[in-house]
């Protein structure tokens, strides 16, 4: 079993800004396997399907960015997940936009519902496809910018990045290392 956790902010108000990359990752990858969200007690939307025999769990924690792990733990303790066998896509101020960078373990990097993850799961090895979304310009806050939409002229470079971040993904599907996968995507 596989669990593939998005993060991102619950609610229309938060839907396309930057911060929710990782939530269209995984919309992405329901719609590429025909799977349906459906919210949980564990608060979180949860989508599953199998794929070569293998249940594949995604997740998109509703508890706000800050209190990811809130979520992710206790979904891991009543599947019976592994560190290994998870992997959660985030945005990163510190990749271009358009960029992916996959990782096995390493720290939060200032991303709050990263801590988060790392504090409940009292481990920061387990398997991350950070997503690019560029630095703020000028005189905007970071907090501003996580929250505000793409801007048009980055739409074509999010495209890619959601695209390869789901390629990346399906080849760890196919039976790849994460190891291998991040050979092949890095």
């Amino acid at each position: 079993m596989k669990m593939i956790v998005g993060l991102g902010n619950p609610g229309t108000k938060y839907e396309q800004t930057k911060h929710n990359i990782g939530f269209m990752v995984v919309d992405r990858l329901a719609k590429e396997h025909q799977a349906t969200f459906k919210k949980n007690t564990f608060e979180a939307e949860v989508a599953e399907f199998f794929y070569k025999g293998e249940k594949i769990l995604l997740v998109k924690p509703q508890t706000f960015m800050n209190e990811s792990g809130r979520s992710v733990g206790p979904l891991m303790t009543y599947f019976g997940i592994y560190p290994e066998e998870l992997i959660v896509v985030y945005d990163d101020l510190d990749l271009a936009v358009g960029k992916i960078r996959l990782r096995q373990k390493g720290s939060a990097g200032g991303h709050n519902g990263m801590k988060s993850i790392i504090s409940h799961l009292d481990t920061n090895i387990f398997n991350r496809v950070k997503v690019g979304i560029g630095r703020p310009e000028g005189k905007k806050t970071v907090v501003s910018h996580v929250l505000s939409p793409f801007s048009k002229e980055t739409q074509p470079l999010i495209e890619e990045s959601i695209h390869q971040s789901v390629q990346a993904i399906n080849f760890v599907l196919d039976g790849h290392s994460f190891i291998d996968t991040m050979n092949q995507f890095n």
